[in-house]
């Protein structure tokens, strides 16, 4: 009996560490958003308020410098019970040798990423000893790092804002064995994940090639296999007034904090039930061969035309070497628009 319930602790902490990782970043973001404005107008705490704002305005350029990492936070316990509730794993397929700088892209952007978030942002499945010598910078959206507590907070995961600023710094600012993962898809593409599918959107991305060339990193191809697989996404059918405030909801999302928001489930508390926890399905992060890249300050049309091509077939070649491994079927094909 008692091993049995060591077992559903075991299940408890996990669910709890995947419960906590969405209404912590809202908690930790009420607090200033909410309670700086409330301090300067109505409390005598205002001193203390204009000195939160005093900081961020002095600090503002943390998050696309160097940050404040922390390998404390990301060793912590917590993230490996939130890598175990899947699981979660990080394969490599070739060396990343520390004289050179990295950007790692990651397809496809699920719902929420937690490959990503998982194999870069913490230590849950062994990052730095997969890739010694390697420091890796998880790119996010800037926003986040407007919201005090909540910038220190991802900071100390060693992530950065999505910016050219902040990945030049990165690339060129700190010397070599650096490595910053993009999720290129971004919020189009997370309307296109569903289990069973492997469509990216890649094809008007094209950024992150010129970004390599002008800072001479190395480009190195991931696919997270399993990650379409933790939600189900809903589409409403069109005429219906489901699919008009879907629609409309969206869009709002998309020009006021450049989100699209999802329509989505997975599990409830138990297995097998409807709710919003993820699916326990298998995530699988596969890092491939990095493709180098010759450093060019201004490059032009045709040279970013070109190496995106390459970067294209080997993206390709390392979905049609692991998809079977990982759950595909041999037919499976990866579609790119």
């Amino acid at each position: 009996m008692a091993f049995f319930s060591q077992l559903d602790v075991q299940e408890g902490l996990r669910t709890l560490s995947v419960l906590q990782w969405i209404p912590v970043y809202v908690i930790l973001g009420a607090i200033p958003v909410l309670g700086i404005p409330y301090c300067l107008l109505f409390s005598s705490l205002w001193p203390l308020a204009m000195l939160s704002l005093i900081w961020l305005v002095c600090d503002w350029n943390t998050h696309s410098q160097d940050g404040r990492r922390s390998a404390w936070v990301r060793n912590w316990t917590l993230w490996k019970y939130f890598q175990s509730y899947f699981p979660v794993k990080l394969v490599k397929t070739h060396d990343l040798s520390p004289k050179q700088n990295y950007i790692i892209v990651s397809h496809p952007h699920g719902v929420l990423s937690f490959g990503a978030f998982i194999n870069f942002a913490t230590e849950a499945t062994g990052f730095s000893k997969i890739f010694p010598l390697i420091t890796p910078f998880l790119a996010t959206l800037e926003g986040i790092f407007w919201i005090p507590i909540v910038r220190e907070y991802v900071m100390s995961m060693g992530i950065c804002p999505v910016s050219e600023l902040a990945l030049k710094h990165k690339l060129t600012q700190k010397g070599s064995g650096n490595a910053v993962i993009v999720v290129v898809g971004g919020a189009s593409e997370a309307l296109l994940c569903r289990p069973g599918v492997s469509t990216i959107y890649l094809k008007n991305h094209k950024g992150f090639v010129k970004l390599a060339l002008k800072t001479g990193a190395y480009l190195v191809p991931s696919y997270t296999f399993g990650e379409n697989e933790v939600f189900n996404q809903e589409t409403f059918r069109e005429g219906t007034w489901l699919r008009f405030f879907q629609k409309n909801f969206q869009k709002i999302g998309k020009t006021i904090l450049g989100l699209n928001f999802c329509t989505f489930h997975g599990r409830g508390l138990t297995r097998g039930s409807w709710g919003f926890l993820p699916f326990n399905h298998p995530i699988t992060t596969v890092v491939g061969e990095p493709l180098p890249i010759p450093k060019i300050n201004d490059p032009d049309k045709e040279t970013v035309t070109k190496y995106f091509e390459l970067y294209i077939s080997a993206l390709r070649k390392l979905f049609d070497q692991h998809k079977v491994e990982y759950g595909f079927s041999e037919t499976q094909e990866l579609t790119i628009i």
